[in-house]
C-alpha cells in the first residue's frame, strides 16, 4: 500500500525528518507519535507533497512513485490529506464542502456513492447538510474536513491532529466516528496528540523523535508498553 523509506526532509537549514521508513498496509490504520517538533506533521506533509524531500526519499502508493507527483497529481492517486486546523470553508455549507472534494476525476463517476457512504459514516452531518460550516462546533468542521477528503475516493486517508482543540466530548464523538471509518475498510495513517486513543484505534504505531523513528510496534503492546506509557500516555 503506502511505502516510505529513507525519507528526509528539511525547513531550511533544520532537518526535520532523517532517514525515516514505515509502511501502512491496506485496510491498516497505523499512529504516528511523537512530541511536539518531533517531525509528525512534517512526515504527512511529505508524504502529501507539501514538503520537499531528499532527492534518495522514495514514497510509493500502491507501487506507485509519488516523488515527482505534484500534490493534486498524488490527489488522484489515492492521497487524501485532513490538515491540522481542518481548512474548511467557513461560508460554504456542508453539501459545498463535501461536493468540493469529490473534483478529482478518480472521484467523479463515484460521487453520488460517496457522498452516501460519508453521511453513513458521520449521521450528523445529513442533518446539516444546508448549514454553513462557520456555524458548526469544532468537532463537526472535523467531520466535515474528514468526510470531504473521503469524497475524493481515497485509497489511504492521512489524518493530522483531528482532535486537536476539540472538547472531551467532541474528541470522544470523533473516534466513534473514525472507528465507523475504521470499519467501512478505509486505510489511514493518523498523527494524533491524544496517544491513548490513537492506539485504541491503530493496528500499529511508530514512535518519533527528533525526526526519526525511535520505535515501532503493535498498537495494543504499545498501550501497555512501561516506557510508552512514561513517555506518551502519561503514566
Amino acid at each position: 500500500m503506502l511505502e516510505i523509506k529513507r525519507l528526509s526532509a528539511w525547513y531550511g537549514q533544520h532537518k526535520a525528518l532523517d532517514d525515516v521508513t514505515l509502511n501502512v498496509g491496506r485496510g491498516e490504520v497505523v499512529s504516528v507519535l511523537g512530541a511536539n517538533g518531533a517531525g509528525k506533521s512534517t512526515l504527512l506533509k511529505s508524504v502529501a507533497g507539501l514538503m520537499p524531500v531528499s532527492v534518495d526519499s522514495r514514497i510509493e502508493l500502491n507501487g506507485l512513485r509519488l516523488n515527482d507527483l505534484s500534490d493534486f497529481e498524488r490527489v488522484e492517486a489515492g492521497i487524501a490529506l485532513v490538515p491540522e486546523g481542518r481548512g474548511v470553508f467557513g461560508e460554504l455549507t456542508v453539501r459545498e464542502n463535501l461536493y468540493l472534494g469529490a473534483y478529482p476525476a478518480r472521484a467523479r463517476a463515484s460521487e453520488h456513492d460517496n457522498l452516501k457512504r460519508v453521511l453513513e459514516l458521520f449521521p450528523r452531518l445529513h442533518e446539516r447538510l444546508r448549514q454553513a460550516v462557520k456555524t458548526m462546533s469544532g468537532g463537526e468542521q472535523q467531520m466535515v474536513a474528514i468526510g470531504r477528503a473521503l469524497m475524493s475516493h481515497p485509497d489511504i486517508l492521512l489524518l493530522d491532529e483531528p482532535s486537536l482543540g476539540l472538547s472531551p466530548l467532541m474528541v470522544s464523538e470523533l473516534f466513534k466516528a473514525l472507528q465507523r471509518v475504521r470499519q467501512a475498510g478505509v486505510t489511514i495513517l493518523m498523527v494524533e496528540q491524544n496517544a491513548r486513543r490513537s492506539l485504541k484505534l491503530s493496528d500499529r504505531a511508530y514512535l518519533v523523535e527528533q525526526g526519526r523513528i525511535a520505535g515501532s510496534g503493535v498498537a495494543v503492546d504499545l498501550l501497555h508498553d512501561p516506557s510508552v506509557q512514561k513517555a506518551y500516555l502519561g503514566g
